[in-house]
């Protein structure tokens, strides 16, 4: 009896016990719940935040993300630093706040994890949630934001030395210039990494490598450069100054230059430019066979045909072109007369006597009016014989040929002989002149008189007679080429 009374105070102890246990226990849960602190040994990135409420957490990693630095490197100089924010990264505030709220309720999700907590702690892995502003990024990153002043790279080019004449090649320039868009690039790569790790990383530096720089794409020993500043060098110093009188006609490196032609890296002179040259300094300087323009003594203008005009000068095309290409070659400056046809199988042209410019008469020449039956002889400019002449008969059909023509040569004394249907002659003279065919200047002592009428019906088989006075004069002073000037 007393053992079963015993008995049953006991159980109603324990059950008091149990109660009380249970009672307690549930507000001890109960509270722990609707704590609004991290349970002792929980662990958020590795940090022990026990006891903390999320704002704690919260407010010691904003201190350090504060910290958080990057440095950006230029040749090993420090060139660029700032904290996050100054490259566009903000943490994103409420996200991160959010994040640790949500850990707080993991860690009482259910009463096993409840219990799990409270006996074990946590551990919570949160990514730092970033705003990025690429706007600020890209003011913050870019070429003129680092420090050293930027300078372009230059080629190396070819320069020309007027002094020396010659061409060469600067040096290149290495510059410190890079593209902007490379650099962003590196960076913000390096950059949305250092974001992710662990805050307890504080500090991220970037170096600039060598290959970002803007480099010079010719150098002083660029192959195809010197090539051709070796090969303008050949021919920069060559010049032509032709001699035409006192006019003169220059061909320089200025025109040359457009001559060059490199193919497969040898030079060479554009033949068919040069050619080309030639023919039109031709069409520019020649008078042989143009039509001719002359003022006469009594003051008109005549025009003698370029068919009748068989005195002036022309240049032999090809000889000029040989001769202008070996000038250019010699790499020299040449002064001289162009190549003229200087021979009888030339046009019949024997020596030529004086030019100036155009001007291939300058002041010396002959000039023989037939209706006027008067001859004028000119040397530098000054009248040395004016005088009658006879010229060949209008009747006999022997007049004498019009047209300019160079005196072939002189000689004294002479012998004239000649033949036609009617009669042979033989005649000697003492002043020899011929031009054309067997026409020329000569003295006539068998003559009283000249001038007139007298070559319409007694002139002469086709010669200019003239009296032997001013026949004398004249061959004392004409000379081997010199123009004789016939026209009516």
């Amino acid at each position: 009896m007393k053992t079963t009374k015993f008995l049953g105070i006991t159980v109603g102890i324990l059950a008091v016990v149990l109660a009380g246990v249970l009672i307690g226990g549930g507000a001890y849960l109960k509270g722990e719940y609707n704590r609004t602190t991290y349970y002792g040994r929980t662990l958020i990135n590795g940090r022990d935040v026990s006891n903390e409420t999320p704002e704690q957490v919260f407010e010691d990693i904003m201190r350090t993300c504060r910290t958080r630095t990057v440095v950006i490197n230029e040749k090993g100089e420090e060139s660029i630093t700032g904290d996050l924010s100054h490259f566009g990264y903000d943490v994103d505030e409420d996200a991160l706040l959010a994040e640790l709220n949500e850990a707080l309720e993991k860690q009482k999700s259910g009463f096993v994890v409840l219990i799990s907590s409270l006996m074990n702690g946590n551990s919570f892995r949160i990514d730092i949630p970033y705003h990025f502003n690429e706007q600020t990024f890209t003011a913050a990153v870019n070429a003129d934001a680092l420090k050293e002043e930027r300078f372009p790279s230059k080629d190396s080019e070819m320069v020309f030395h007027e002094k020396e004449k010659e061409y060469a090649i600067t040096d290149e320039v290495y510059g410190n210039e890079i593209r902007d868009n490379q650099l962003q690039e590196l960076v913000q790569g390096e950059l949305d990494a250092f974001v992710k790790e662990d805050i307890a990383k504080v500090l991220v530096t970037i170096d600039i490598p060598e290959s970002f720089y803007i480099l010079p794409e010719i150098t002083h020993d660029d192959i195809e450069l010197n090539n051709i500043v070796n090969i303008y060098n050949r021919y920069v110093k060559a010049s032509v100054t032709y001699v035409f009188g006192s006019y003169k006609e220059k061909i320089d490196w200025d025109t040359i230059k457009d001559w060059i032609v490199i193919e497969d890296g040898v030079g060479s002179i554009n033949e068919e430019l040069a050619y080309e040259y030639v023919e039109q300094l031709g069409y520019k300087y020649d008078t042989l066979h143009y039509d001719r323009n002359f003022h006469t003594s009594i003051g008109t203008d005549i025009v003698i045909p370029s068919s009748e005009n068989d005195y002036g000068y022309m240049i032999y095309t090809d000889g000029e072109f040989s001769q202008l290409l070996q000038d250019i070659e010699s790499n020299k400056d040449v002064e001289r007369e162009p190549v003229y046809y200087t021979t009888a199988s030339d046009y019949g042209n024997p020596v030529f006597y004086r030019r100036d410019g155009r001007d291939d008469l300058a002041g010396n020449y002959v000039e023989v009016n037939i209706t006027m039956q008067h001859l004028w002889f000119y040397r530098d400019g000054g009248l040395v014989v004016d005088t009658d002449v006879v010229t060949g008969s209008v009747a006999r059909n022997s007049e004498t040929k019009t047209g300019a023509f160079p005196l072939a040569y002189k000689e004294s004394p002479s012998v004239l002989r000649g033949q036609d249907a009617a009669n042979g002659y033989e005649t000697k003279v003492n002043y020899w002149m011929p031009f054309y065919d067997g026409q020329g200047l000569h003295d006539a002592s068998w003559r009283y008189s000249f001038g007139g009428n007298i070559y319409m019906t007694s002139g002469s088989h086709g010669c200019v007679n003239m009296p032997p006075a001013a026949a004398e004069v004249l061959y004392n002073n004409i000379e081997e080429g010199m123009a004789i000037i016939i026209y009516k």
